[in-house]
């Protein structure tokens, strides 16, 4: 009987930005954790998705909710109290349905953003590389996979573009009723800070710097926005010139700390500064929000900013919600279908294995100098005999205890004349 799939986490909704950075996996160290998580956990697979918006295990296997509860805390160094008011657990259908919901764009921070099926085919790529998945979890990817290509295919969720990086944006086009003036530090090379480009270039924005920490990447990224690169490192000598910041870096600890906001603003004169850190863990000091003349915005508090957005999405969210439901009955019979791959697996090996010991007898007897014909008759009365003993012992067992089923079945899969 197959094991349940169960996807388990926190998200943007249960939990706030300061805990789901708590609890979020660096890339370098996903496929270490997925590896020693199946013996620790006793589980046949696992993957981890993590981005700034959830940190989701998805497994297969006998687990209870305080079990997955205490490994993760374990994992990150935190007492379990702290996560037990804000974690979900799904399983079986219900697990597959969220897989669907999270990479279709329904469960986002921004209904239908498109990065987030991207971030959980990375997962999904990380998992194989650490060898953490197979039969269940692979098929419940795939199938997650196909339908959220249909949600985007079939419906109108992925038009218009609204995401945390557009959001971004957005804000600050609000503050600077003119960006084609204004100075653009952006920290970070990744996908969000390359979106959060694409749309401030759109915007025809002033002058845009990159700073990250390969030099290399940040220029690779400047060069096709027109923007000058720089390192992590030399930012607080360019710091004073930004009018707006936006940090997304995938660091464990804050790259932009109030000492230099400070100086920059001084050398501003008090000029204001706008900042957006859509990063988790945060990539900007909090205490950067008490100084004077800075204005700096979170990943959570972008939800208010785009509110207006959703509304356009709305009628295609509920449309992908019905593909969604069609699908997800077909779950079911796709676990069967998952059941019978691996019995046929099975019989496919048990009969290649029967076959390579006859063909090495049978080169065997050549090599000895044995008739030709004499070898070939052998081997296949041998593969005849070794292929059929094990299904005609059942099928006289069967015939004794009088189970036509099991004859009527044989004879319908093997396509045998009724006599």
């Amino acid at each position: 009987m197959a094991l349940d799939i169960i996807a388990f986490g926190i998200n943007h909704k249960s939990a706030s930005v300061d805990l789901r950075g708590r609890v979020s996996f660096a890339p370098e160290t996903v496929v270490e954790t997925l590896r020693s998580a199946l013996p620790s956990l006793k589980i046949n697979e696992i993957a981890i998705l993590s981005t700034c918006n959830r940190t989701e295990i998805y497994a297969v296997g006998e687990l209870s909710d305080q079990q997955l509860l205490e490994w993760l805390a374990a994992t990150k160094a935190l007492d379990a109290k702290a996560l037990e008011d804000c974690y979900y657990c799904y399983r079986g259908t219900d697990a597959i349905r969220h897989m669907i919901c999270v990479a279709s764009g329904l469960d986002s921070l921004v209904v239908g953003e498109p990065q987030i099926f991207g971030q959980i085919k990375s997962a999904y790529s990380v998992a194989q590389k650490a060898e953490t998945v197979s039969g269940q979890l692979n098929m419940a990817f795939q199938w997650a996979f196909a339908v959220a290509k249909r949600v985007r295919s079939e419906t109108a969720i992925g038009q218009n573009p609204v995401s945390v990086a557009y959001a971004s944006v957005s804000l600050a086009e609000q503050i600077f009723s003119d960006l084609k003036s204004a100075h653009v530090l952006l920290i970070g090379a990744g996908e969000t800070i390359e979106l959060v480009a694409r749309y401030l270039r759109d915007k025809q924005i002033g002058q845009i710097t990159v700073a990250n920490r390969t030099l290399e990447r940040a220029k690779e990224l400047a060069e096709d926005f027109s923007a000058e690169a720089i390192l992590l490192a030399d930012m607080p000598e360019h710091l004073h010139k930004a009018d707006i910041v936006i940090s997304s870096t995938a660091s464990q600890l804050p790259v932009l700390g109030k000492g230099a906001v400070e100086t920059a603003l001084k050398k501003r004169l008090h000029k204001p500064m706008f900042m957006v850190d859509v990063a988790v863990p945060r990539d900007i000091e909090p205490q950067v929000e008490a100084l004077d003349d800075v204005y700096l915005y979170t990943v959570d508090d972008l939800e208010e900013v785009i509110q207006d957005n959703l509304k356009a999405r709305q009628t295609a969210a509920n449309l992908a919600q019905q593909i969604v439901d069609e699908e997800v009955e077909k779950w079911p019979s796709k676990q069967r279908e998952l059941s019978v791959v691996d019995t046929i697996k099975a019989f496919r090996d048990s009969a290649e294995t029967i076959r390579d010991a006859e063909v090495q007898k049978a080169l065997a007897s050549l090599e000895r100098g044995q008739d030709s014909s004499e070898v070939i008759n052998t081997l296949a009365r041998n593969l005849t005999n070794k292929l059929l003993h094990k299904p005609t012992t059942k099928l006289k067992q069967a015939g004794k205890q009088g189970c036509d089923d099991t004859i009527n079945v044989t004879q319908e899969l093997f396509d045998l004349d009724k006599k």
